[in-house]
């Protein structure tokens, strides 16, 4: 079993009182991590046990009743139980489920589960368990993961180093680029990563795209699959550009709520994300729409069946912005995040308020060239606390 980061912080909440509940696109590595804390328990000889909801006489015994699970239990009364339930979003009513064996049973009894898109997507998911869960969220694999699927352990402790500051340049820089170069065009799927050529992983992506998005699809109850599947392909051709509802609308001949719709699955499913604009005190920079990023980067690729070299592509900026959007994503909350555009067209592609009055600002650009600060004047004028730096091809910081 390879390690994940989220490992470590959900085998430190397994004591906790509160449900765990480990979320995430399909295909990333939850059930993986599932079998990983059984392994830990039963290392430990505790009384657990692991229920797949793909088993029809499983499914069928929960649905009937919550507390059948104490069927499958080992009986040990002076333990406390742990339970470990992958894909909860079968259930027929998974928020009921867990609510009642929280209230009745949570002394005794604790539930870890993953769920996919039809569980979180549960409007009343959210306040129904409210102070009964902690949910926790499965990327793609990050960079350092990639490496570390990759038995680039050598590789990992030089971006490592470089990430704190210990060492300025590495003397395998050159294949850090390529391994970059790699991690930008196919993604961070682990059966993806693992292939070791190019027409397989393109493949296991194809796959991706066609079996398991579909079923997200499916279990959101959207009943036009061809234009869900062309939404997506315009979101990837648009990654890094404002998010015009009604012109998607438009384009696709979906109605205004449709098309909401359609994105709302797509967020709760993991694929996509919205960034919303930063303004404070300008009554110019008052953009309304945000811009919409892919979680990761191989989706995007093959929903535009475009994996040329990096160098010769048209659309290298985008990618090296979404890349950046993704690393942000792992070291701040998602609210904290935003970018800057005026009526007028400037514009910065992040801006990340670390408090209510400061926190900082990137640009991303292919080239370094590009980098031009006075272009950015009104926006450091207007926001000294917010310092700009540029994020470009071949620059360390676009590592950091």
């Amino acid at each position: 079993m390879i390690n994940r980061k989220k490992y470590q912080d959900l085998l430190s909440h397994v004591p906790k009182r509160e449900h765990t509940i480990l979320i995430g696109a399909r295909q990333t590595g939850k059930s993986t991590l599932l079998k990983a804390l059984l392994e830990s328990l039963q290392a430990s000889s505790e009384s657990v046990v692991l229920l797949n909801l793909e088993r029809k006489d499983i499914l069928l015994s929960l649905n009937q009743s919550p507390e059948s699970i104490f069927k499958y239990i080992p009986q040990n009364a002076s333990q406390r139980s742990y339970v470990l339930i992958d894909e909860i979003q079968y259930l027929d009513d998974a928020t009921n489920f867990l609510k009642l064996l929280y209230d009745e049973h949570a002394d005794h009894l604790k539930i870890i589960a993953t769920g996919s898109s039809a569980f979180y997507i549960d409007r009343q998911f959210k306040d129904s368990l409210a102070g009964r869960k902690k949910i926790f969220e499965l990327q793609t694999l990050d960079f350092e993961e990639f490496l570390l699927f990759k038995n680039q352990e050598s590789l990992l402790r030089d971006l490592q180093a470089i990430r704190a500051g210990a060492i300025q340049k590495s003397v395998l820089e050159e294949q850090l680029w390529v391994a970059l170069e790699e991690y930008l065009t196919y993604g961070g799927y682990p059966a993806v990563v693992l292939e070791t050529h190019p027409k397989d992983k393109i493949e296991r992506l194809q796959e991706i795209r066609d079996s398991f998005v579909k079923r997200d699809i499916l279990e959101a109850g959207v009943t036009d699959e061809i234009k869900f599947y062309r939404l997506m392909m315009l979101l990837a051709s648009q990654t890094g550009n404002l998010l015009n509802t009604n012109e998607l609308a438009n384009t696709l001949r979906l109605t205004h709520p449709a098309a909401e719709q359609f994105l709302y699955v797509l967020q709760k499913s993991f694929h996509i994300g919205l960034v919303k604009p930063f303004f404070q005190n300008l009554r110019k920079e008052l953009v309304k729409m945000p811009k919409v990023y892919f979680n990761d980067l191989g989706l995007r690729n093959v929903l535009i069946n475009y994996f040329a070299p990096l160098e010769q592509r048209a659309d290298k900026g985008a990618l090296l912005e979404n890349y950046v959007y993704r690393r942000i994503m792992e070291q701040y909350p998602k609210d904290q995040l935003k970018f800057w555009r005026t009526a007028d067209g400037n514009e910065v592609d992040f801006i990340i308020e670390e408090n209510a009055f400061s926190g900082k600002a990137i640009e991303v650009k292919f080239n370094a060239t590009e980098a031009n600060p006075n272009k950015y004047k009104k926006f450091t004028e207007a926001y000294p606390h917010f310092p700009l730096q540029f994020n470009a091809w071949r620059e360390h910081n676009l590592m950091l």
